[in-house]
């Protein structure tokens, strides 16, 4: 499976237990659609998981920037 993201994995945020729960969730119910068929539509599963990163991105700037204070 083609990932969407072209980003470098090292600029991916530390990602809180819940977060890795989410984010494993959304993993295995693309994989599960995954084995239906190539031809499965998972933008919605793969636009959540970009949510929860993004959330986790938001995070970690805004504790870099109370540190840095």
């Amino acid at each position: 499976m083609a990932s969407k993201n072209n980003e470098n994995e090292t600029n991916t945020p530390p990602l809180t237990a819940g977060e890795k729960a989410q984010v494993g969730w959304y993993v295995a119910r693309m994989c599960k659609r995954g084995i239906a068929g190539e031809g499965v539509y998972q933008g919605d599963l793969e636009a959540k998981v970009e949510r929860v990163i993004d959330k986790a991105r938001k995070r970690a700037d805004k504790n870099a920037q109370r540190n840095a204070k």
